[in-house]
């Protein structure tokens, strides 16, 4: 088997940006060493691709920082068995970490040619746990709901109300909410009286665009 050259690179932002900043779930952390995050972005950006910053990935979005990814995936507490929404396919990177964590992952994009690409990475991968589809994430996947995790990817101006409506009972999602420039990010749970929301701090995500979340 060819050795990967990124390996160091993945120790490294695994120890010094997650592990040194709280992250301690054992599988999340084994996903992220796992997980190629080099080959999400372009090639001239593949150098960066393991460094303490979000980047471009075209058509105006980003791949999440390293850590934002681990502490939003943490959050949902997945055990292996679950069926997780993923809202904001992007370049797939934080699909492939759901895959690896989850039993199924749906996953919806808004923009076609991000959805294609993500599709090709995570075939070529071997991830074979994943259902795409392309159109209004805020409306989320009704035909596949209950699900029991939500992971949003892009900021709302509210939580939109179909995909609370989508998640199961002791379900959890991760959603950033707030203004275009400041967003709080929120971990909300279905309990029985209702829904618990928790705050994980202060982040800034592109814009939810859709229905339940920004007009273009």
């Amino acid at each position: 088997m060819k050795s990967d050259p990124f390996e160091l690179a993945r120790k490294k932002m695994v120890e010094q940006q997650i592990i040194s900043r709280g992250i301690k779930d054992k599988r999340v952390l084994n996903a992220m060493m796992k997980v190629p995050r080099h080959l999400f972005v372009s090639k001239n950006l593949m150098n960066q691709a393991y460094e303490d910053h979000p980047l471009p990935i075209g058509e105006g979005q980003t791949i999440s920082q390293p850590y934002i990814v681990a502490l939003m995936t943490e959050a949902l507490g997945l055990k292996g068995n679950e069926k997780v929404l993923e809202i904001g396919t992007g370049c797939g990177y934080q699909t492939a970490i759901l895959a690896e964590l989850c039993d199924r992952v749906y996953t919806i994009e808004r923009i076609p040619s991000l959805s294609i690409r993500a599709k090709d990475t995570l075939t070529h991968l071997g991830y074979d746990n994943v259902e795409f589809k392309v159109g209004d994430g805020t409306l989320g996947w009704p035909e596949a709901a209950p699900f029991d995790g939500i992971m949003v990817t892009a900021a709302s101006p509210k939580i939109p109300q179909p995909l609370i409506d989508q998640l199961a009972m002791g379900g959890k999602m991760v959603i950033p909410v707030g203004d275009r420039l400041t967003q709080d990010l929120l971990l909300i749970e279905r309990v029985p009286e209702g829904i618990k929301k928790t705050s994980l701090g202060g982040v800034r995500f592109v814009d939810l665009i859709g229905k339940w979340g920004w007009q273009e």
